[in-house]
């Protein structure tokens, strides 16, 4: 395990994050990876699927398909364009901070809210729609 300034330099030191867990919940170390602006590739699913826009600040392979996985590592290794992909990477992870938790969570609750709200069916008011 590596945490601080030892942490800082090994992301430093890349080029870019491959990431092939298939197990993994969230991925910390994929928005650390971004945020040290290294391209990161990783399984589309998790952190990643909900982060990385193929192309544009990383890649994403699918699930579980390691020979997809190591032929995308290869490609992206060899990208003229993988500077910029890391830039992206950066930019997406900056955005990610408690301001843009608590706008979601905002969000979410007004649509709760707003349904809530929202004029029930007869048929549903008076308990008669199964699973109500």
């Amino acid at each position: 395990t590596q945490t601080g300034t030892a942490l800082a330099a090994y992301y430093a030191s890349a080029d870019l994050f491959l990431f092939p867990s298939t197990t993994e919940t969230f991925g910390n170390v994929t928005t650390e990876a971004m945020a040290s602006g290294l391209p990161v590739l990783a399984y589309d699913y998790a952190a990643a699927a909900e982060y990385i826009r193929a192309g544009y600040n990383g890649q994403l392979a699918p699930f579980d398909q390691t020979d997809v996985f190591i032929a995308q590592a290869v490609a992206l290794a060899g990208d003229p364009g993988l500077r910029q992909i890391g830039l992206r990477a950066r930019e997406t992870a900056l955005g990610l901070g408690w301001e843009h938790i608590v706008v979601q969570i905002e969000r979410a609750m007004r649509m709760a809210m707003r349904s809530a709200a929202a004029p029930r069916p007869p048929a549903l008011m008076e308990g008669k729609v199964e699973g109500w």
